[in-house]
């Protein structure tokens, strides 16, 4: 079967609210002129939202992580490391992170 899950994408928030017992993050993109625009609506059940947070949080962590080891191996003055290979569905320079 196909995986046909919806891509979203987002570079800000333009509100956030609760109501019966749901978070609704109004998702946005910045068009040309600078300006935010709702592209889409996240909906989390509240009793779910901190493992969602903890989870960004984590996946935050190893990005920046990944940025530091980066620094510090061309402050050294050695080569950056070769790239892992990307996933068979990904993109060249493509990584995963663990949970």
């Amino acid at each position: 079967m196909a995986d046909n899950r919806p891509t979203v994408f987002c570079d800000g928030v333009v509100e956030a609210q609760v109501a019966h017992g749901v978070a609704r993050i109004t998702l946005a993109v910045t068009g040309n002129d600078g300006k935010a625009s709702p592209c889409a609506t996240l909906c989390v059940p509240v009793t779910q939202l901190p493992a969602l947070v903890n989870g960004m949080g984590n996946l935050l962590k190893q990005i920046e992580e990944r940025v530091r080891a980066q620094i510090a191996q061309q402050q050294a003055g050695q080569p950056a490391a070769a790239e892992p290979a990307a996933p068979a569905d990904g993109p060249a320079g493509a990584f995963r992170f663990q949970n």
